[in-house]
């Protein structure tokens, strides 16, 4: 069996615990511009639990997100600022855990028909990929809603040189697509040309990359791995989910040891899924 690989837990809502999180569409781009020490301190906290992966926090420091809030121009020092926290949670912890640089949708997460031409998003990628540079050791192009989407985010992290893993959200009504409706095997063979190190499931329920998992380990001899949510049902009036009950950090083991039955080296989590979720994992898988 291959080792293993712990990454973090979701961001946003440690944040949101924190009180740092309002309805608003910049969540963790707010937090870089309110509290940049708080999420150096959540980074720190999952690394304290185990992670040997840390994710940049500038998944809603995009254009399009932060034009909505009228902060726009604050788009390369929220990238940048991402990045120093990350490293400064690493210092810190005197460890040496990997950091991940973010490159996530352009647009709303989930949203397919958002997604412009591939040209455009690869510029942007570019942009993101350069100033995240300094300061990470590979990328994660996460969650994913189309082939072409993945494709552009690859081919940016690809011009910095360094090791790229990209990461799929799947439709939860669907064990076998993406919110596209392309299927994984697609979307994976329009990746096939570039360079790829590592390939996941992301921001979707357990259930869903559970069966999807196998899918992917036929497609591939290359590592791969899963990172779900704890969303539940949309929270009325709101852009946010309740985070589902039945998902502690017990419950969360039991996929996990699923997963890397399906063939994974790489489990951490996404939204909903904090620090004892992966104190758990790292106690019980290594």
């Amino acid at each position: 069996m291959p080792k293993l690989t712990i990454l973090d837990g979701g961001m946003g809502r440690e944040l949101q615990n924190r009180s740092l999180v309002t309805n608003g569409t910049i969540w963790s781009a707010r937090a870089l511009i309110e509290a940049p020490n708080i999420v150096t301190e959540i980074h720190q906290k999952f690394i304290e639990c185990g992670a040997q992966v840390i994710t940049t926090s500038n998944y809603s420091a995009v254009p399009s997100l932060l034009e909505l809030e009228s902060v726009s121009n604050l788009f390369e020092n929220l990238i940048t600022q991402a990045g120093k926290c990350a490293v400064r949670a690493r210092s810190a912890s005197n460890t040496s855990v990997r950091i991940l640089g973010s490159l996530p949708p352009l647009h709303h997460s989930y949203a397919p028909e958002e997604v412009g031409p591939e040209a455009d998003n690869f510029f942007m990628y570019c942009q993101i990929a350069e100033l995240l540079k300094p300061h990470v050791d590979g990328y994660i192009c996460e969650t994913m809603t189309t082939g072409l989407e993945a494709r552009a985010a690859v081919r940016a992290a690809n011009t910095t040189g360094k090791p790229v893993w990209v990461a799929w959200t799947l439709d939860n009504t669907s064990t076998s697509k993406l919110p596209s409706g392309e299927s994984v095997n697609d979307a994976y063979k329009l990746l096939e040309e570039h360079n790829v190190d590592g390939y996941l499931f992301n921001c979707c329920s357990p259930e869903t990359i559970s069966s999807a998992l196998p899918i992917l380990r036929s497609l591939t001899s290359k590592p791969i791995g899963a990172y779900a949510n704890a969303f539940g049902s949309r929270i009325p009036g709101s852009t946010r989910h309740e985070t589902r009950e039945d998902l502690g950090p017990n419950t969360y083991l039991h996929f996990a040891k699923d997963w890397l039955k399906a063939g994974a080296s790489i489990i951490g989590g996404c939204c909903g899924i904090g620090p004892e979720h992966i104190a758990h994992l790292r106690t019980n898988l290594q």
